[in-house]
């Protein structure tokens, strides 16, 4: 028999699997298979099918009310992910160093594709809230760490971003193509950015870019304070002072 066949059924089941596991969000930790079906596309007996291998391997687990949510061996697999495993190790001793200066909100963010990924975030019980999640997405365009990785993407990527609809978040969010790409030049320039309730009215973040061994930006540092109680100036230096140690750690981390 033509493996051929084979192998297009199976990259089929696997993209459908991946369909349903990517329907879980935040907003919808758990769902029935009606719900999973409904929002994947997919017939009901082949999500029903697919659903229960993927709680046979503990990707899934199902409650006592027949829904489903993600297991804890997917969470295991994805806490691997090379990306965030060693920058992470790396990262925390330096994070826990300006959390207990400020006692604020740090976080630590990678790029992928055009929007930046969460990989860590260190929060006190009396920081300011945020709208970001240790796993989660966000746009680029508004937040610290989100500037700083788009003003050293490629040149491509920022047309990308910037030519696509930017989300408003509050009314001070800046969505205009042009007046980004000056705020990108000035990141650029002075090595961090300042964010003044661009996610949340109550909210001010710092950000500052990590760099690899080769001198590219492969993370950035963010802390988000309560806007109005700080002064940027004060706090970029504390946040470029820990992005850099980070950098050379990840430079011994590599070799």
């Amino acid at each position: 028999m033509d493996p051929a066949p084979r192998r297009s059924e199976s990259g089929l089941a696997i993209r459908r699997a991946t369909h349903l596991l990517a329907a879980f969000t935040p907003d919808r930790p758990a769902m029935s298979l009606t719900q999973l079906a409904q929002r994947t596309g997919l017939p009901l007996t082949t999500a029903h099918r697919l659903l229960g291998v993927l709680v046979d391997c503990g990707l899934l687990e199902r409650d006592e009310d027949g829904l489903f949510h993600v297991g804890l061996r997917l969470w295991e697999i994805a806490s691997l992910a090379p990306r965030g495993l060693g920058l992470r190790e790396v990262a925390l001793p330096f994070m826990e160093d300006l959390y207990a200066v400020t006692h604020e909100n740090v976080q630590l963010g990678i790029r992928d594709g055009l929007e930046s990924v969460f990989v860590e975030r260190i929060a006190g019980r009396t920081a300011v809230p945020v709208l970001t999640r240790v796993g989660g997405r966000f746009p680029l365009h508004p937040t610290g760490i989100g500037r700083v990785l788009l003003a050293h993407a490629p040149v491509d990527v920022q047309d990308e971003v910037l030519a696509a609809p930017l989300q408003s978040f509050t009314p001070r969010t800046i969505t205009d193509p042009a007046a980004l790409r000056r705020i990108l030049s000035d990141v650029r320039s002075h090595g961090y950015a300042v964010n003044d309730r661009q996610v949340t009215m109550d909210s001010l973040s710092v950000a500052a870019p990590i760099h690899a061994t080769d001198g590219s930006v492969v993370a950035a540092l963010s802390i988000v304070v309560p806007a109005g109680i700080a002064h940027p100036a004060a706090l970029a230096p504390m946040v470029q002072t820990a992005a850099r140690g980070i950098s050379r750690s990840l430079r011994q981390f590599a070799k």
